[in-house]
């Protein structure tokens, strides 16, 4: 299995959906025991960390750094858009490489060292064992001078060497998902490289020092092929919670979970101690058997409840800051680990048009922005829509074209509105720049918008909207 960023795939919700509610039986009423309430509950709060590490665990158990792999500790950097034939990983993005790195800082912090950027959009979020981003290096936040951070652990203290920032995290587990504009030529590929070179990644006993990684040693018992989210889901309950517990050890909770800490400690979950299932044992085993099933229906029922954007999925303005609303964070991290900021990137994906059929290249749509009402995005950012076929993959197309972004030349009507055409075949030569290609059977598209306006028109607090998809006239 190849993952390397956060992927939103719906599109294997169907399945998972007929699986979980298909299989559960009339649990649902003993879901008001509070014993079995509790255990849903736990099984729902502790599911990022056990995706996060899972994660983990497949992306570094290698010797050397790889093409789509690297040790912890050490940094991989992707050179190139996925291929077309790509299949490995779900809803990929045409707009930026991606260098990445997966620490542990519980013993000992890591120093990541950036060069000065010119004038070039990246980012560097950090995300916690727990899966929120707690410091966003890059264009937004610290701007493109070069760059010197310390990421701490929670219980670290000492001394840093002069011109190094201290990141401190709340967890020993740290995913570094940066990423680094590109446009996808040659030319830029070249230049883009040069930057991922110039990033280094090192313990802070070897900060200052020569130094190349020793081959780390690989655990040939880690289940490396099969998706973390579906190794999560076939635990057992009480594997499952044990894992946790474990976990919890080197991520401890943050002071915000407290009120359901007292809540999850009566099934035998307590931090810092190994898991006790004894404290399940006053359920039958049915019923205990039935608590990730009731954690899944839980996380479905949430997606089946987001609010739209004029037909556009929306997951509110609190991704990747959780605070407390912890089905909506188990919820993303099933669909995906890696979220972002908002105000580092949204990603609104619309897979229905205004009837609420699903999309289809069988038929011809169009998006329709007024003049003036492209995607609001802050000057050192950029947006882009992204078509993909039914299982979130890149479309097959005569132009080699996936997405359309505001560094082409769309071509914009009389009145100065843009139309976008999403169809199979040409919309004839005086429109193909504007042409976003779809496959003659089930699509989707994703607008990303990096750094989005905050105001005073902004998608963030939803004084600005992305166009509804209409079938064309």
């Amino acid at each position: 299995m190849k993952v390397s960023r956060r992927v939103v795939a719906f599109g294997g919700l169907g399945l998972l959906t007929e699986a979980v509610l298909g299989t559960i039986t009339r649990v649902d009423a003993a879901s008001q025991d509070p014993l079995l309430s509790a255990a849903v509950d736990a099984y729902i709060y502790g599911y990022p960390l056990a995706i996060i590490d899972m994660t983990r665990r497949q992306l570094t158990n290698v010797a050397t750094v790889g093409p789509t792999r690297a040790p912890r500790g050490q940094l991989r950097r992707l050179r190139s858009y996925p291929a077309v034939d790509d299949r490995s990983v779900p809803a990929p993005n045409a707009d930026t490489l991606y260098t990445d790195a997966w620490l542990d800082v519980w013993k000992e912090p890591m120093v990541l060292t950036m060069p000065d950027m010119g004038d070039r959009y990246f980012q560097m979020p950090m995300l916690s064992g727990w899966s929120d981003v707690f410091q966003s290096p890059g264009t937004r936040t610290t701007g493109q001078k070069a760059q010197t951070y310390a990421i701490t652990g929670p219980g670290w203290s000492g001394e840093l060497p002069a011109g190094v920032t201290e990141l401190k995290s709340p967890t020993g587990i740290i995913w570094i998902l940066g990423r680094i504009y590109c446009t996808g030529t040659p030319e830029d590929y070249a230049k883009v490289h040069a930057l991922q070179d110039q990033i280094s990644l090192v313990s802070l006993s070897q900060y200052g020092k020569a130094y190349t990684p020793a081959p780390a040693s690989v655990d040939p018992g880690i289940d490396t092929e099969t998706p973390p989210r579906e190794q999560v889901n076939a635990m057992s309950v009480n594997d499952y919670f044990r894992y946790l517990a474990e976990l919890m050890k080197t991520n401890p909770p943050l002071p915000q979970d407290a009120p359901i800490l007292a809540r999850v400690a009566s099934i035998g979950l307590t931090p810092g101690q190994d898991f006790d299932p004894s404290k399940l044992s006053a359920l039958d085993q049915a019923a205990v058997d039935a608590v990730p099933k009731l954690a899944l229906q839980k996380m479905l029922e949430r997606f089946a409840n987001l609010p739209t954007l004029n037909g556009w999925i929306d997951f509110g303005p609190s991704v990747a800051s959780w605070g407390t609303d912890y089905v909506l964070r188990a919820l993303c991290n099933m669909l995906g680990p890696g979220w972002n900021l908002p105000a580092d990137a949204v990603y609104p994906t619309s897979e229905k048009g205004t009837d609420g059929k699903d999309f289809d290249g069988n038929h011809k749509y169009v998006i329709h922005f007024e003049k003036g009402q492209m995607p609001p995005v802050e000057a050192d950012g950029f947006w882009s829509l992204t078509m993909y076929d039914g299982d979130k993959f890149f479309v097959p197309n005569a132009l080699n074209r996936y997405t359309i972004s505001q560094r082409d030349n769309l071509v914009a009507n009389a009145d100065g509105s843009v139309d976008i055409y999403l169809q199979a075949d040409s919309p004839g030569k005086d429109k193909e720049a504007n042409w976003l290609p779809a496959p003659k059977a089930k699509f989707s598209v994703m607008l990303r918008m990096y750094i989005p306006k905050e105001g005073p028109v902004s998608i963030l607090d939803g004084s600005w909207k992305p166009p509804a998809i209409q079938v064309a006239q």
